[in-house]
């Protein structure tokens, strides 16, 4: 498997160290998915307004009669979108809800299988799979004439997502050496990121219609780029092709590296592994994976009910709520740079604070934005007049998705990968995939009902509670993985001393 070596970036260490560029192209490569996923999930924000119906307010605009006119001179039926443009069809407020939600169910049923695939035909096949689903969202959103297709693609679109959230990490986090582990794995969320920021830039100034056909680019992306990675050693181990391990290793960790001693090792964490039966009951019938589970599905758990979707899926109606005088389209723009920076800055630092750390400012930081938030919106509800800190939505958002971003953010995606053996990874990985999708259906679907019920300041103070809650769950059973092997991770687990 010699492949061509990327002078500009692979600088070959001496002493037989390992090269690490060639472990960034491959993570790049398969980030790439998350990059896809991030444009699908970020589509609705640009795309619902522009297939809405226009309501006019106390029938005062004067350009719908104006649009009445011409459609009856013409006998034509001249539809306005709730942005005031004409459009080619519209959603009622169920079709839209259904186009929103239904993402969500797409990926709950296709999560456990993708973790079993990719056990059973490799990580490699599996990412190079998922992106006929996406490619088939993106053709049946360009050609959509009706809610019918934008749904179907909509399922296509949850099946394509929930996958690759469960291929991509896996694969991440076997190809990177135990060094730059935790700054790969980073790499997932922060390519989601660049995928919603490339969202909101191109959708707040572009045609629903074309910014589908622009996204439709990065599916056969990631096929033209991703086909020439190699697959993951751990997996060609796990089934006895140690020729092609060595070469998959080889080829990742450069040809001057001694991969020896690692291969070694790896070979070890197969064996021990596959005297585990695979599967969801092994992971519950052992300490060491069950509470890897419990650790993963509570950050999945944490990640959801720290209310990121709520606040990414209704950004522009939380800044018109708060009265704001900025553009919500530029507060959106905003949001989605300050996510894919911190992202960034996450990636650079995972591997020199750690990943408790990380967490712990999460809790903490969101905790206190939420509550924040909160007192603002009820200040307002009780009619007391805030417009001379309408900028306080803007710093406390700012702040959430900063601090969302270096921690809840990246590093459940990532530990999910660390915290299991190869052989229930699959699985593991499957079931943790599903609870996360889960809850995203769950918490879209109710936050807007929770807003109507409750106000919006008491959703964001119930969000806040699962913040602090968090800080106990993070501090007393989220084990530090930082430079630990997979073996040290389990002893860790066990309640073993390493």
């Amino acid at each position: 498997m010699d492949k061509p070596t990327i002078h500009m970036l692979s600088v070959q260490e001496k002493g037989g160290q390992t090269r690490k560029a060639t472990q960034y192209i491959a993570a790049v490569a398969a980030a790439i998915g998350a990059v896809i996923a991030g444009t699908i999930l970020a589509w609705t924000s640009p795309a619902l307004p522009q297939l809405q119906p226009y309501v006019p307010v106390n029938g005062t605009d004067a350009t719908i009669p104006a649009l009445a006119r011409s459609a009856e001179d013409s006998n034509d039926t001249i539809l306005i979108n709730s942005i005031g443009q004409p459009a080619e069809f519209l959603l009622d407020s169920n079709d839209s809800g259904t186009v929103s939600s239904i993402l969500a169910i797409g990926a709950l049923i296709i999560a456990l299988p993708v973790g079993f695939l990719a056990e059973k035909i490799g990580r490699r096949p599996t990412i190079l799979i998922l992106s006929i689903p996406f490619m088939l969202n993106w053709l049946l959103i360009i050609f959509a004439n009706g809610a019918g297709m934008l749904i179907a693609a909509r399922v296509f679109a949850g099946l394509g997502t929930g996958g690759i959230c469960v291929a991509a990490p896996m694969y991440i986090g076997e190809i990177a050496e135990t060094s730059i582990r935790g700054s790969l794995g980073a790499f997932f969320q922060l390519f989601l990121t660049v995928g919603i920021l490339f969202t909101f830039v191109v959708g707040a100034y572009t045609h629903w219609r074309a910014l589908s056909i622009i996204s439709a680019v990065l599916p056969p992306l990631l096929v033209i780029v991703f086909w020439w990675m190699p697959e993951t050693p751990q997996y060609l181990l796990g089934k006895n092709r140690r020729h092609d391990a060595e070469k998959a290793l080889r080829w990742l960790r450069g040809p001057d590296a001694d991969i020896s001693a690692e291969l070694e090792d790896m070979q070890k964490d197969i064996d021990n592994a596959s005297r585990q039966q695979g599967g969801i009951l092994s992971i519950v019938k052992s300490r060491a994976p069950r509470k890897a589970l419990i650790c993963s599905l509570g950050l999945m758990f944490f990640q959801q009910f720290s209310g990121i979707n709520a606040v990414i899926f209704y950004t522009n109606n939380i800044f018109q709520s708060a009265g704001s005088n900025i553009d919500p389209a530029i507060a959106t723009i905003i949001v989605g740079v300050v996510q894919t920076l911190a992202t960034y800055v996450s990636s650079l630092l995972i591997e020199r604070a750690g990943r408790r750390i990380l967490l712990l400012q999460s809790c903490v930081i969101m905790g206190i934005c939420l509550a924040i938030l909160g007192v603002y919106f009820k200040l307002q509800a009780g009619g007391v007049d805030v417009s001379f800190v309408g900028w306080v939505p803007l710093v406390c958002l700012v702040l959430f998705i900063i601090s969302f971003s270096m921690g809840f953010g990246p590093i459940p995606w990532m530990m999910m990968a660390e915290l299991f053996t190869g052989e229930l990874r699959g699985a593991a990985s499957g079931l943790s995939v599903v609870i996360n999708w889960f809850l995203v259906f769950l918490v879209t679907m109710c936050f807007p009902l929770m807003k109507a019920a409750i106000g919006i300041h008491t959703c964001f103070w119930f969000f806040g509670c699962f913040m602090f809650l968090c800080i106990f769950f993070v501090f007393f059973l989220i084990p530090e993985t930082k430079g630990k092997t997979v073996t040290q991770i389990q002893s860790i687990l066990a309640g073993k001393r390493i």
